[in-house]
């Protein structure tokens, strides 16, 4: 089983050029798919349309999410799709299956002022400060990916002509930065980053306290702990900061097609829900102040 889950992930790696996240969620889905076919004493090659919609009703009844559950779907199709092109499995059992309905959710998006509250409380007084203060200057200045920002390189900067190139998924997007968060990276570069690093070969641009690349899980604690001294209610994720960078532009009558470019979405369709958010909060607006709402 472990044999075909690595060709299905190298296949999607070198056919589909998806970025890690992806692929690693994929490898995820297959992989508890499979445990569970396991589990059950069944044959994942002679699997029936009935025994897929089976699996899709444990996951529910475990208490997976809606989204979950279709993301799940999505990759056992893609699963099925190449054991059929490599002959392993005749037919596809997922064949006609439809992906349970979703309620699409808006994300929820931080105003203007709490942003700014946010962005003030990394303190340029230590090397943590000044970059801490850089990234979130940063993420909030391009909207870009928290694995985008860490996986920043000082080469991938231009902090004179106000730019960061971003690689994602095997491409390469080109995102203006603003003064505000240029001056923070200068700061940060001048007066931290070398003091960070143990060795002249690092290229991450953020590092952490041991000098290397910044992880995830680190930056997901560094922004927890500034929401928190903030006093921010709101429960707010690194994608929070992208989500609000959309909005806001949208809000100030951006293009929706630049605003695509620089949050490098394939579709325009993913960039539409800032306008529905903007839409609402216009609504909202009007349903308060108009004497004849």
């Amino acid at each position: 089983m472990e044999n075909y889950v690595s060709r299905f992930t190298d296949f999607l790696e070198k056919d589909k050029k998806l970025s890690d996240n992806t692929l690693q969620s994929y490898r995820r889905d297959i992989e508890q798919y499979m445990s569970y076919v396991k589990a059950n004493n069944l044959d994942f090659k002679t699997a029936t349309k009935t025994g897929i919609i089976t699996y899709l009703m444990y996951l529910q009844k475990e208490g997976k999410a809606t989204s979950t559950i279709s993301r799940n779907l999505a990759s056992i199709r893609s699963f099925y799709q190449y054991m059929v092109r490599i002959k392993e499995v005749e037919d596809d059992p997922t064949e006609g299956l439809e992906s349970p309905k979703m309620e699409k959710k808006l994300p929820k998006v931080l105003s203007v002022s709490e942003v700014n509250l946010l962005l003030e409380q990394p303190k340029c007084v230590d090397l943590k400060g000044y970059r801490d203060k850089a990234m979130l200057e940063v993420l909030y200045a391009t909207g870009i990916r928290v694995s985008e920002l860490i996986n920043l390189n000082l080469e991938d900067i231009n902090v004179d002509m106000g730019f960061i190139k971003c690689k994602n998924a095997h491409k390469e997007r080109v995102i203006p930065v603003g003064n505000t968060a240029c001056a923070a990276l200068k700061d940060y570069l001048t007066n931290a980053r070398n003091a960070m690093i143990h060795t002249d070969n690092e290229q991450a641009l953020f590092v952490n306290t041991n000098g290397s690349r910044l992880t995830r899980q680190g930056f997901w604690k560094i922004i927890k702990q500034y929401k928190n001294q903030a006093k921010i209610s709101m429960d707010i994720t690194p994608h929070t900061l992208r989500h609000s960078f959309a909005t806001h532009l949208v809000e100030n009558g951006a293009d929706l097609h630049a605003i695509q470019e620089m949050l490098g979405h394939s579709d325009i369709s993913s960039t539409q829900i800032y306008a529905q958010l903007a839409n609402n909060k216009l609504k909202e607006v009007y349903q308060k102040t108009h004497p004849r709402a």
